[in-house]
């Protein structure tokens, strides 16, 4: 599975370029969990491998990397990366669509960003549902806001991508990213790690510690990630004495 090795200012700069390029383009945010997802999703791999960019977005990605004999020179947020593109948006007239979430969100998102940055364009903002039962809805609530620079989709991981897939060339949108949880943040709902925690790389363990039903998917998924990145460097080692 792919992963650009960039940094966050690069991450930005290749954002900027993909709204101003005038076709729709998606951005993914690859993390351990990803990568064992597409282990049993073919199709979810491949529309992660079709992205026009891949941040490098959990930091057990720098780690495995390392352990592969590779090299991800830095870990770029999700979150990081959509308040970058927030706060440039009012210079850059861009018009930001929040779907996704729980219902009143999106909403709340929108209302705290519009106070932190003003001259926000929010182009419109919408829950609905992250099947292809309700794309006829979501596609109809995007479409009435007219263009949107940015579009947010924030269902999860892999109903997002899945959903940008089915429908980013049915809306006007310059780049759709699969944001996970970030309006939950946004939205001030779920308390964000300090920046002290982040620097030291346990964001994730502030986050379960304060959401604890997130236990059983994470532990589902990292010591999978781990075990696999092992023995694949083992394996590579082998080969390599032969």
């Amino acid at each position: 599975m792919r992963v650009d090795d960039v940094t966050y200012a690069e991450a930005l700069e290749r954002c900027a370029a993909l709204i101003a390029g005038g076709r729709p383009h998606y951005v993914v945010t690859p993390n351990p969990e990803f990568i064992v997802l597409a282990r049993c999703d073919p199709e979810f791999r491949a529309i992660l491998n079709r992205a026009d960019l891949a941040i490098p977005d959990g930091g057990g990605l720098l780690l495995g990397a390392r352990l592969l004999g590779g090299r991800i020179r830095e870990q770029v947020r999700g979150t990081d990366l959509c308040n970058g593109l927030v706060e440039r948006a009012p210079a850059m007239g861009w018009r930001v669509f929040l779907l996704g979430a729980a219902p009143g969100v999106s909403e709340a998102a929108a209302t705290r960003l519009q106070q932190r940055y003003p001259g926000l364009q929010i182009a419109g903002t919408f829950a609905g549902a992250a099947s292809s039962a309700g794309d006829e809805e979501t596609v109809a609530a995007v479409r009435r806001a007219g263009r949107c620079d940015l579009l947010f989709v924030a269902y999860g991981a892999s109903k997002q991508e899945h959903w940008i897939a089915r429908n980013l060339h049915e809306v006007d949108a310059g780049v759709a990213i699969g944001v996970g949880g970030v309006l939950d943040f946004m939205s001030g709902r779920v308390r964000r790690a300090p920046a002290w925690i982040r620097r030291i790389g346990l964001d994730w363990l502030f986050r379960l510690a304060i959401q604890p039903q997130r236990i059983k998917r994470q532990g589902s998924t990292i010591p999978v990630f781990l075990a696999l990145v092992v023995a694949e460097a083992v394996r590579r080692r082998a080969s390599a004495r032969r």
